[in-house]
Order: structure tokens, then C-alpha cells, then sequence
């Protein structure tokens, strides 16, 4: 069977465009709490202006204020995914919207009806434009996947043999007068389990965007260190579903990016804000407890004013006064707090001032 796969990137913003009278003016759709709007994304425009996604809308205002804006609304992505599955059953009788901001639908039972593919896909195209919504149209990496995992087993199986891990390996895509699709695969230690394997190279596959047939597949591994096997307890103790540390954190990779993955350090700073860093390292660092000391594990982007009467204080002031050799220096009085609901945050009021408290973080 035959798939096409429609990604349609911005779809908030198009459906937002299709409610104006202007499409081509400059548009932003905002999210975020009252005190701290923030752009969740910008026409382009808006781009023209110097708009991006992630900044505030105060620092979007000094830039420019010729910009309309709309409330970015989660819901009426799905409303429209599922407009335009209706619109692609026209096409076909399967049609799915298991992956959001995409619809897939099955196609070789239509090639007869609607003529041969780039015909087929002109038509496509051409509808979707004159709806308004953007699109890509990457054809399925699901007949891929069959040599994948045939091709990562007879890696392990090799891999068992000699008794090695891999480290790094290249998949190759084959087209026919076209330069070879290549694809890195690579893991921060050795390993040779195939499941694992196959996960890893498929979410790097399906993060590519194929330009052409592919029609042979390779598999080439040179980087294969000795393999250590991780020490396991006699009895497993973990739930039936969940995965090791070190899967899930190569899985993870696979799917977002080497750099979306990252550890947390700890640095020797009392400013709640400055006491932690990104890290590389390979396993997750035990947070350094002090007797007596409680700190929240989440902690937010901004410090949030709280409303009198909302909450009630059950511990503090803990006083932290730090930072003037770096020229950010603190003065604050820290509390313990719980709200109405019975959750429990870390609030504070800066030294000598009235006014709210400011909430900077949430007890687990």
C-alpha cells in the first residue's frame, strides 16, 4: 500500500488568516498569562517587521506596533485537522489523524481514479492552496521500515558475535540519479540490543525529508567499541511499560535532536535561578540536599505576582541575599505557601518592599 503524508506546520496561524479580511496584513497569535503575553506565532509580515515567535509582546510592541493579533487557540487546531480529514476523503477511504498537524491518508487505490502520482499530487497542492492552509507533502517512511529493522537485527546479530556495541552508524538512502540520502545515527554509549536500535534509526528517519524514491537501503557501521552490559538488578522493579534511563534518553534523541536532550549540574549559588546549569553528562546528577532546606523541583521561566487572599503562608521568611559581584544581586524574603487547591509553592517579597508575593516555584 501506498501513503501520502500532508504536514501542515502552521496550522493555527492559517486558520486564524482564514477568519481576516486582510490575509496579508501582520498577524501574531499570543498565549501566556495576562502579565506575560508571548508570541506562539508570527505571519510573514510579521516576520518583516522583526516578529518571532517566543518573544513577549512588549518587546514585540517596541519594535512595532502596525501588527493585529489573535488568541492562539490549541482547540481549533483540531477542529481543523479534522476539516481537512474530512476534505481528504474525497480521495481516499483511510484517513488518519493519529500524529497532529498532519493527515495521512492511503493513495494506491486512487492513482487509478485520479491519474498517476505527480499528477495526483499537483492536484493536492493546488486544493490545499486555494483552502489557505500551508503544507508538505513527505511521502510514508512506513515501507522503510521493514529493512530498517531487518537491517539494525543483522547489526546486533553481527554486533553479539564479536562481541561489540555500536556507537555511531550511517543509513543510506539510494535514488536513481540522485546523490545518496544520508542519515546519522549516534549514541552517547555503546549499545547492541536490536529494539533499541531500530527506535533510534527510525526516529532519525522519520525526521527527513526524502526528495526522491528510494530505491536500495545500507546500513555502514564502523565506530564498534567493546560492549560493557549495564548491571541489572536480580529483580526488575520497574513497570512493565516503562524504559531504562538510558533507552528513554536515546529515544529521546532520536526523535528531537541531540541538543534537545540535556542534563541538569548544579552550581554553588544560593539565587534559585542561578543554581542549576545545562549539562552533558550521560546520567542524571542527585540534587545536593541540605538538613532542614526545602527547595521546589519546578521552577518558572518568570516569578508570577499571587493575589492576596489566594494562598496562606506556612513557613518562612528564609532570607537570601546574594549576587552583587555579578550585578544581580537578590534580596529576598522566601516562604513556603499552599493554595486553595493544596498545592505547595516557593514565593518570596524582595527585602524593605510591600506589595505581593512572587511566585517562583512548585513543591512536586
Amino acid at each position: 500500500m501506498r501513503w501520502v503524508c500532508i504536514l501542515f506546520p502552521q496550522l493555527a496561524l492559517d486558520a486564524a488568516l482564514r477568519q481576516r479580511p486582510d490575509p496579508g496584513e501582520p498577524l501574531a497569535l499570543l498565549t501566556g498569562p495576562a502579565q506575560r503575553r508571548v508570541l506562539q506565532a508570527v505571519n510573514e509580515p510579521a516576520r518583516a517587521l522583526g516578529l518571532r515567535p517566543g518573544q513577549t509582546m512588549t518587546a514585540a510592541q517596541a519594535l512595532s506596533k502596525g501588527f493585529a493579533t489573535a488568541e492562539y487557540d490549541a482547540a481549533q487546531i483540531q477542529h481543523w485537522q479534522q476539516f481537512l480529514a474530512a476534505w481528504a476523503y474525497r480521495f481516499s477511504s483511510q484517513v488518519s489523524v493519529h500524529y497532529p498537524r498532519t493527515v495521512v491518508f492511503e493513495i494506491e487505490s486512487s492513482l487509478g481514479l485520479f491519474g498517476p502520482w505527480p499528477a495526483f499530487e499537483k492536484r493536492l497542492r493546488a486544493e490545499l492552496t486555494q483552502l489557505g492552509f500551508r503544507h508538505r507533502i513527505v511521502q510514508s517512511h512506513q515501507a522503510l521500515l521493514f529493512p530498517l529493522r531487518r537491517l539494525t537485527g543483522d547489526l546486533s546479530a553481527f554486533l553479539c558475535g564479536r562481541d561489540s556495541g555500536v556507537q555511531r552508524f550511517d543509513l543510506h538512502l539510494e535514488h536513481a540519479g540522485l546523490p545518496d540520502t544520508l542519515i546519522k545515527v549516534g549514541l552517547l554509549s555503546a549499545e547492541r540490543d536490536p529494539a533499541m536500535l531500530f527506535e533510534l534509526a527510525r526516529g532519525r528517519l522519520e525526521q527527513v525529508q526524502v526528495e526522491a524514491p528510494v530505491r536500495g537501503f545500507r546500513l555502514c557501521a564502523e565506530d564498534l567499541p567493546s560492549f560493557v552490559p549495564q548491571r541489572l538488578e536480580l529483580f526488575d522493579e520497574r513497570p512493565q511499560q516503562s524504559l531504562p534511563w538510558e533507552q528513554l534518553r536515546e529515544r529521546l534523541r532520536a526523535r528531537l535532536g541531540d541538543d534537545a536532550v540535556q542534563g541538569l549540574g548544579f552550581r554553588d549559588d544560593h539565587r534559585p535561578e542561578c543554581a542549576w546549569q545545562m549539562t552533558s553528562e550521560r546520567q542524571p546528577q542527585a540534587c545536593p540536599v541540605r538538613e532542614g532546606v526545602r527547595r521546589p523541583g519546578w521552577l518558572l521561566d518568570e516569578p508570577q505576582a499571587l493575589q492576596e487572599g489566594q494562598t496562606r503562608i506556612l513557613m518562612g521568611p528564609e532570607r537570601i541575599e546574594s549576587g552583587w559581584w555579578d550585578g544581580a544581586d537578590v534580596r529576598r524574603d522566601y516562604y513556603l505557601i499552599e493554595t486553595r487547591a493544596g498545592q505547595r509553592g516557593w514565593a518570596y517579597r524582595p527585602v524593605g518592599e510591600g506589595g505581593p508575593l512572587w511566585l517562583q516555584g512548585w513543591f512536586a
